[in-house]
């Protein structure tokens, strides 16, 4: 079974860069979906950025020119390099994995039973 891991959190002020990975053990289909989710305390978790094996992207209208999602096929890891990082993005990051569906070119993609999430790591932006 797929079984993410992320690293790379931690606590920026606002402007501030961070670079998320997440490292993907087990065995993985040719054709995939990966992405970050984010939740805050009180709030819904909410897609961040997803992205599918050939590389074909997708962004929350609230990261769109700050956020940029990439793969690493090779090392079977997935990035997330935050810029202009603002309070309003702080919370817990997920990376999840899941076979290649329809939805993975949409913006309401979610891993279904068969996907995997990973634990998570904390994002803290000051002001």
């Amino acid at each position: 079974q797929v079984q993410p891991v992320e690293s790379g959190g931690g606590s920026v002020q606002t402007g501030g860069s961070l670079r998320l990975s997440c490292a993907v053990s087990g065995y993985t289909p040719h054709s995939y979906c990966m992405g970050w989710f984010r939740q805050a305390p009180g709030k819904e978790r909410e897609g961040v950025a997803h992205i599918d094996s050939d590389g074909a992207t997708t962004y929350a209208d609230s990261v769109k020119g700050r956020f940029t999602i990439s793969l690493d096929i090779a090392k079977k890891t997935l990035h997330l390099q935050m810029n202009s990082l603002k309070p309003e993005d702080t919370a817990m990051y997920y990376c999840a994995h899941d076979l290649l569906s329809l939805d993975c070119y949409s913006g309401s993609w979610a891993p279904g039973t068969l996907g995997s999430w990973g634990q998570g790591t904390q994002v803290t932006v000051s002001s």
